[in-house]
């Protein structure tokens, strides 16, 4: 690693070192939720150096986020939470690859949001997502760092650490019917995700580093107005754990029907280098999209010209409105390719991206 100035107060710390802040840089960190919690989260591990960082949240920005959601300005109301977090933390450390995801965290789209990630740090506020986060983490192995919050108080932990406990060995079954209140409903303190957010940063710090003792198997709480706090400890079961892994797998492994983008998720993915962009369109068609790895294969073309493609590609398939990139899509399938995309509501969903 080359002498970096920016990290030295970190580097010099014998549990750091610069062996340490490598292992920093090469890490690959999933942070789902980019409110109250993972503002702190975000910013704490860009400023570290944790080097690939993805962010998935379909939310915008909202005035009432502003007290306690520090990436966010009264200008950014109604933008992607995502793409303004992504601009403000790569101005604050621009060594950081960030990948944003502009929609939910939902069954039909883990496996794909996941898959390149060591681990995921759980920053949402919705009860069956936490539950669809443990299953596919435990289905494929990966830690999560979790914290909630409720008015002045919040809880931490890390799941699934070394064949640790995993949520439902803590939480064992979703009470339906029962709705845990979000900040809307019953109010937070705006500093309390602050304080619970940076324990998330630290404890992701801390596996990836190998140091110090992980929460795995401790629930660590905080009352912010008692400046208190207290750990207790819960014990791993193997039903839990057993249940978590056939619903993750379940849920890995269904067949998705379609993989549809909105345009801004549409616009980021384009950004991968990595990626193979399929105008489906014919050739005299405007208006004209113009990108370094846009390829132009009318769609009566496509069967064709698929025999050259790589079916382990990602491949991401645009038309005028969307209805033939996704027959496009659907042929892919069928042919055995793995990750397919493709814009839902075609070219004219960009007009206002691209303005």
């Amino acid at each position: 690693m080359k002498k970096n100035n920016r990290y030295s107060r970190q580097i010099i710390l014998p549990e750091v070192g610069a062996l340490g802040q490598q292992k920093l840089l090469d890490a690959r960190v999933l942070v789902i939720g980019a409110g109250g919690l993972g503002c702190p989260v975000l910013q704490n591990l860009v400023m570290a150096g944790v080097g690939h960082i993805g962010i998935v949240d379909g939310d915008v920005a909202d005035e009432s986020n502003l007290h306690r959601q520090c990436l966010y300005t009264i200008s950014d109301v109604g933008k992607s939470k995502v793409v303004v977090a992504k601009q403000v933390l790569q101005a604050l450390n621009p060594e950081v690859d960030i990948v944003v995801f502009p929609e939910f965290f939902e069954p039909n789209n883990a496996g794909n949001i996941l898959a390149k990630y060591q681990i995921i740090v759980d920053c949402t506020d919705a009860i069956g997502v936490r539950y669809l986060i443990n299953d596919v983490a435990v289905a494929r192995r990966i830690p999560v760092v979790y914290a909630s919050i409720h008015k002045f108080q919040g809880q931490v932990s890390v799941f699934n650490y070394q064949n640790g406990p995993s949520y439902r060995c803590l939480f064992p079954e979703k009470e339906e019917g029962i709705a845990i209140p979000s900040c809307e409903m019953s109010g937070v303190l705006g500093v309390v995700p602050q304080v619970l957010g940076s324990f998330q940063a630290t404890e992701v710090l801390k596996i990836i580093l190998g140091v110090g003792e992980v929460l795995s198997g401790k629930l660590l709480l905080f009352d912010a107005l008692r400046a208190q706090t207290q750990m207790m400890t819960f014990a791993k079961n193997q039903k839990a754990i057993e249940k978590g892994v056939i619903n993750g797998n379940k849920i890995l492994n269904t067949k998705k029907k379609h993989n549809g983008l909105n345009a801004i998720a549409f616009l980021e993915k384009c950004n991968s280098s990595e990626i193979v962009v399929i105008d489906v369109r014919e050739v005299e068609e405007l208006p004209e999209y113009k990108g370094t790895n846009v390829i132009q294969v009318p769609l009566g073309q496509l069967a064709a010209y698929s025999k050259n493609l790589n079916k382990n590609q990602e491949i991401l398939l645009f038309c005028q409105s969307g209805q033939r990139s996704l027959v496009a899509m659907q042929y892919l399938e069928k042919s055995e390719f793995t990750s397919v995309f493709h814009l839902e509501k075609g070219i004219e969903s960009l007009k206002n991206q691209l303005q």
